[in-house]
């Protein structure tokens, strides 16, 4: 591979380090009360969202030398190379196409020469004529009874993805069918899962590109002895579970017809994965027209990414934002706070597209890097957050940057409900960025003991996204914004955003170790002294 200069020997990153620290020391309250058209200044109305950036710690200098820096790594090359289907995840010699997956039909996207689109919609027309034959008790089970539950039982994006969705557009979901979602190997989730639901109404949906995926093999065979146990024919496996795999001989070993399988391509990442057929659960939950529009947003964020100038374009100024934070000021977390509930698994989705995608310390060259890449994603619901963490964000000594998430109308018009939850969004961020400082303080009659407790230095980051409502539209638009914003920062960090090697090796030991934890006898131990004491005692305690 042809050698690339490191990101921080290049100009732009050095110009961004000396402008750094004039930055550093101003305080948003100045940059506020210095340009009264701030706000107009830094917000981007594009693509149905409202993306409000300007209670950052930047100037215009700021954003235009990290411009600078995205055109001398050329990002323009680098989107250019992803939507042309080249194979950017170098270390897996595979194109990176989630952009495929919601492209419309007669759009043209190559890999190795042959046109994949037609075969997305191929899967996605077949999706849809299952999910109506479950949603219309066309489909039954193997007794003549109706499916009434469904539970997609897989693990990483085959979990977060679905499951994320399903909460966010419950709204619009089938609520005679109940949907659950089992991805731990911890017996407890199936268990739980299954409690108090008919073998006879309940619809498997394995979800495992291999179909042997460890954990979710482990689930997949304990709902198949559940249903066995309680409808005692091996024929019924047929009617009571799908696949979306790749592996047609395992599927079809496992009991499962091979028509009944959803397949997708080794250029779909999992945590990208959402909008292919493991999205098949979302699909039986909301319908398929609903599903579609869901595809419609994302396809509609990704032409975004696609065409829009980097000064106006949404994933590229998130993500430029989230290197100014890790990078300069040397934050180590993001936090998204959507004021939705039906987002309260937000965050978590978020945390495997973004922490999978770029916790690397090896470069593209095979290097490890000399910068900070990977910040932490968490996040909760807001109200609820604001009585549980928030206090750190105000007054603690990390700086944690904000991205705020909420909606003009609530699909659930209670009272004056919405107009409190809005009213605490703009306020913390107010609050967040603006702070409350000891004059003030004591002008309201605090003691001066008590003034330094009840100030608020403020100068911490927010950015608000507001849009009109929460429609499958719309999630579509803020995973793919996301998504987008992942990979800008992998192209500036030279690290593959794609590949997860990370997570291969614990896999490999928990192989080794799951014998010797079953062994009647005491194995001969060869790990490190705490592995084997650990392994023992487990032993002795079971």
């Amino acid at each position: 591979m042809a050698s690339v200069k490191p990101l921080d020997e290049r100009p732009a990153w050095k110009a961004l380090t000396s402008h750094f620290a004039q930055v550093k020391p101003l305080h948003l309250r100045e940059l506020f009360a210095a340009d009264p058209e701030r706000a107009r200044r830094f917000t981007v109305d594009a693509a149905g969202l409202y993306f409000d950036y300007s209670k950052h710690r930047i100037t215009a200098e700021t954003m235009a030398l990290l411009l600078n820096l995205v055109d001398e790594v050329d990002l323009r090359g680098h989107i250019d190379a992803m939507f042309r289907g080249d194979k950017i995840n170098v270390t897996e010699n595979r194109a990176v196409l989630h952009v495929a997956l919601r492209a419309p039909r007669d759009a043209h996207i190559f890999v190795d020469g042959e046109d994949v689109v037609p075969g997305v919609h191929e899967v996605l027309d077949k999706m849809s004529a299952f999910a109506e034959r479950v949603r219309s008790g066309v489909w039954l089970g193997f007794t003549g009874k109706r499916i009434r539950n469904i539970i997609n039982i897989g693990i990483g994006g085959s979990d977060l993805g679905p499951v994320m969705a399903y909460e966010a557009l419950k709204h619009y979901s089938d609520r005679s069918l109940t949907f659950r979602f089992v991805s731990n190997v911890d017996g407890t989730d199936f268990a739980e899962a299954v409690w108090d639901l008919d073998p006879a109404e309940t619809l498997f949906i394995v979800a495992s590109k291999t179909f042997t995926t460890l954990e979710t093999m482990t689930n997949a065979m304990s709902a198949r002895k559940w249903l066995l146990a309680a409808l005692k024919d091996e024929k019924a496996v047929a009617n009571h579970f799908v696949a979306v795999s790749t592996n047609a001989t395992e599927v079809a070993k496992f009991g499962i017809d091979t028509a009944n399988m959803f397949g997708f391509w080794d250029w779909v990442g999992g945590r990208y994965s959402m909008d292919s057929a493991i999205g098949l659960s979302t699909m039986v939950a909301i319908g398929p027209d609903n599903f579609r529009a869901l595809l419609a947003g994302f396809h509609a964020m990704d032409e975004h990414f696609r065409t829009a100038p980097f000064a106006a374009n949404l994933p590229v100024l998130m993500g430029l934002l989230a290197v100014w934070y890790s990078n300069f000021f040397g934050a180590e977390t993001i936090a998204v706070l959507p004021y939705d509930q039906y987002l309260k698994r937000f965050p978590a989705y978020l945390q495997q597209l973004t922490m999978e995608s770029n916790g690397k310390y090896i470069t593209l060259e095979g290097k490890r890097v000399t910068y900070q890449t990977g910040p932490i994603f968490w996040g909760e619901p807001g109200t609820n957050g604001q009585h549980s963490f928030y206090q750190l964000i105000h007054q603690g000594t990390k700086l944690i940057p904000v991205d705020f998430i909420g909606f003009n109308q609530t699909l659930n018009p209670i009272g004056d409900h919405h107009n409190q939850l809005m009213a605490n969004m703009f306020a913390q961020g107010e609050a967040l960025a603006f702070g409350k400082t000891t004059e003030a303080v004591k002008t309201e009659g605090a003691p001066d003991w008590l003034a330094p407790h009840r100030t608020f230095e403020g100068n911490r980051p927010s950015t608000t996204i507001l849009v009109d409502r929460l429609t499958p539209e719309v999630l579509g638009k803020l995973v793919a914004m996301y998504e987008h914003s992942v990979y800008v920062q992998g192209v500036v960090w030279n690290i593959n955003p794609f590949d997860q090697w990370g997570v291969e090796l614990g896999k490999v030991l928990a192989k080794q170790i799951m014998p010797e934890l079953e062994s009647k006898a005491d194995p001969a131990l060869g790990h490190d002294s705490s592995t084997n004491a650990l392994i023992r005692r487990y032993r002795a305690g079971r």
